[in-house]
């Protein structure tokens, strides 16, 4: 399995000071739709690789929402092989996660989330891009800056009509290309170390890391890459205009995942607030992880 530790929130700038951690809390909101259930096949994955804590979370006015209509933890891991068909909730505990899922009565789902961060910090949120459309609505316009900001880390979205890497049906991986756009800021190395972490550890097949800088050679930030890895390391310089530019070189390349350091509001809507890294989610047809790093 992956070693997904990495991905944990609060990225500093240097990059050896994120790769003491690890992710221990992961942080899912569903609208029970069928892109909150791929997202879900990505939060309980990678629950799995890292063992850590999995909050499932559903925001509804009507106080009597259906328990039920939770994506199936044990369901999903008796299809994945992981535990005998009819297994006991002992089985999930077995398998060295805690899932705790949570029902909250409010009109406001992004507020009540943040509220719920704000007492139970993640270390990685997953979250379906077209949830706003849904049952939830995300893109509210008012959210306390100060609960967002707490609520800053790692978060891996699934844009809409995307499988991702996580296959929901047998919780396969099928992560070959990842595609990193890198510049002088945000600092990108921190995305370079989350990808080296990851790749380290993969039982898939070698794949293929994008290093993309838009923009005049010249410019390129200087990147700590490994000297020798299954992988191969292919870097890339290419004018023009970013978003226009980041999405060719991801169809082009296949991109699985795209992994892009944040900075400017840190929280799980800064890529829904315009900034590069929302342009890029809106229009990609890939996962894309998004890393706030903190500024020097």
């Amino acid at each position: 399995m992956a070693d997904l530790s990495l991905l944990a929130p609060g990225c500093a700038v240097l990059a050896s000071d994120m790769a003491v951690r690890r992710i221990e809390s992961i942080f899912h909101p569903s609208d029970f739709s069928a892109a909150s259930e791929i997202a879900f096949a990505h939060a309980l994955k990678i629950a799995l690789v890292s063992g850590a804590a999995l909050d499932m979370m559903h925001v509804a006015a009507d106080p009597d929402a259906d328990w039920g209509d939770f994506p199936g933890v044990r369901e999903t891991l008796e299809r994945w092989n992981l535990i005998p068909p009819g297994s006991p909730k002992s089985a999930v505990a077995q398998l060295g996660i805690d899932v705790t899922k949570i029902i909250a009565s409010s009109s406001r789902p992004v507020k009540a989330c943040m509220e719920f961060l704000e007492r139970h910090p993640a270390d990685l949120i997953v979250l379906a891009v077209r949830q706003f459309e849904g049952r939830m609505q995300w893109l509210e316009k008012s959210v306390g800056g100060t609960v967002a900001r707490r609520a800053g880390g790692a978060t891996l979205y699934l844009p809409p009509d995307v499988r991702g890497f996580v296959s929901l049906d047998d919780g396969s991986l099928s992560l070959r290309n990842i595609l990193v756009p890198v510049a002088t800021k945000p600092q990108p190395q921190a995305a370079v170390e989350v990808v080296m972490r990851m790749i380290s550890s993969l039982q898939i097949p070698p794949g293929r890391v994008t290093l993309l800088h838009v923009g005049a050679a010249e410019d390129a930030p200087r990147l700590s890459i490994p000297a020798s890895s299954d992988w191969t390391w292919h870097t890339i310089t290419q004018p023009g205009e970013p978003v226009e530019v980041i999405l060719q070189v991801a169809d082009a390349t296949q991109a699985d995942l795209i992994v892009m350091t944040t900075e400017g509001p840190h929280g799980f809507l800064d890529a829904l607030r315009g900034s590069t890294s929302e342009q890029v989610l809106r229009q990609a047809r890939c996962a894309l992880l998004a890393l706030p790093v903190t500024r020097s």
